[in-house]
């Protein structure tokens, strides 16, 4: 006969294993990669045809997609000059994100689509990890409503010119008071209304944010994606053959430096952090260096400092492609570590064993005090690594943390 003990470990593992993301888990698809990036739930349910036909069936949710398409409609007619007339009701308000929460809430089953759905996707993949003390149920609301606090804040930043979180680099490209603008509104609303055919809840409002990213020049969250095929497919093909016993760290994370001055690809503060880490990449430390930085400053550049800092360590310190990871999306100094930890985990890289990071001496001091612990937890809503040992001046180890997998609604560029 089994113990009580043996019984209750019989109970506790599926439980633990249920709420727990699983690193074979490979993401869905959407229209757009910067769909996907920032609405992983919207975009499950619309190429879910199970569940996409359970929401366009239901007569609550359809009036929700009526209603703002109705809006668009009428604002072309009535809006005139007046930009915030048409922008205003294509965000979701808390009448209304509350109403679909209760209709998920209600249409939800464990044994139906939609519970199968939150089951090998939402939980699986991470992308909604901070909720997984909730119910399967509760989880799918809390997502639903995040994704829909998402699509808010772009709408607010990118169409109506409402400060982001990092106003010198992320502000809206446009003049919102001046004419010119109240006619590219007007333009934008037209072709969603044009392209806007299919009759799920979010529809509307999620292209229009997302019409608006795009004339923003704002879609940086899909530079040089799919990066497992482009970019860091030499590094993606060298994991599978890692002895892994055969290294103490998993790789040596670079952050990124952007420079001050237009027309400047890589900082002097870049190069010398590739320079360091270079040192330590021979010296064999770790099978690959993850270099981490986007196209940041100066405002709206075209230099990626992932990308020129790759291509310094290759062209200049000899360190083979296939050795080098990519991350060309973070835009401070929190995701870099953030980052850092969701690709070695979506490309099937250890995440028990210890990385390093090898920057220059300030930073590195800088990353591992706790005033950044504390506005990672601002800014992040969680501390994606934990500190391991410092090694010298310009290293230390952290440790990977799956928290890092959550999407961040209020960073569209890099969610």
């Amino acid at each position: 006969m089994k113990s009580v003990l043996q019984i209750l470990v019989l109970l506790i593992v599926p439980i633990i294993a249920y709420s727990q993301p699983d690193q074979r888990y490979h993401l869905i698809s959407g229209k757009s990669v910067v769909q996907t990036k920032n609405y992983y739930l919207l975009t499950l349910l619309e190429e879910t045809a199970a569940v996409r036909a359970m929401l366009e069936s239901d007569t609550e949710l359809k009036k929700l997609a009526v209603s703002k398409k109705n809006h668009l409609a009428d604002a072309l007619k009535n809006c005139k000059n007046d930009a915030s007339c048409y922008t205003s009701g294509m965000k979701f308000s808390a009448e209304e994100i509350g109403m679909v929460g209760n209709r998920l809430s209600a249409l939800y089953s464990d044994k139906n689509a939609l519970g199968k759905l939150v089951r090998e996707h939402l939980i699986r993949s991470g992308a909604y990890i901070l909720f997984r003390d909730l119910s399967p149920k509760d989880m799918l609301v809390k997502a639903w409503g995040q994704d829909a606090a998402g699509i808010n804040h772009a709408i607010g930043v990118y169409a109506e010119g409402k400060k982001p979180n990092y106003p010198n680099i992320d502000s809206i490209a446009f003049k919102v008071q001046s004419r010119s603008f109240a006619t590219l509104v007007y333009d934008v609303s037209d072709i969603v209304v044009q392209e806007e055919k299919g009759t799920l809840f979010f529809g509307p409002s999620m292209d229009y944010a997302l019409r608006f990213l795009e004339v923003n020049e704002r879609t940086e969250a899909a530079d040089y994606e799919p990066m497992e095929t482009t970019v860091n497919k030499a590094a993606v093909e060298k994991v599978k053959g890692i002895d892994w016993k055969k290294y103490k760290y998993t790789l040596i994370l670079v952050p990124g430096a952007g420079p001050d001055t237009y027309g400047v690809a890589l900082s002097a503060g870049g190069m010398l952090r590739c320079r360091v880490a270079a040192l330590r990449y021979f010296e064999g430390m770790a099978p690959f260096i993850l270099v981490s930085g986007g196209r940041v400053h100066p405002y709206k550049t075209k230099f990626s400092e992932a990308y020129e800092m790759k291509k310094y360590l290759m062209q200049e310190l000899k360190v083979p492609e296939s050795a080098i990871v990519m991350d060309p999306h973070a835009r401070h100094t929190t995701t870099n570590m953030r980052n850092a930890v969701r690709l070695l985990y979506r490309y099937g890289m250890p995440v028990e064993k210890p990385c390093v990071v090898s920057t220059m001496r300030a930073q590195s001091y800088y990353i591992t005090n706790d005033a950044f612990i504390e506005r990672c937890r601002k800014e992040l809503n969680h501390v994606p690594y934990k500190l391991g040992n410092r090694l010298s001046e310009t290293e230390f180890e952290f440790y990977p943390v799956t928290d890092a997998l959550h999407i961040d609604a209020d960073e569209p560029l890099d969610p």
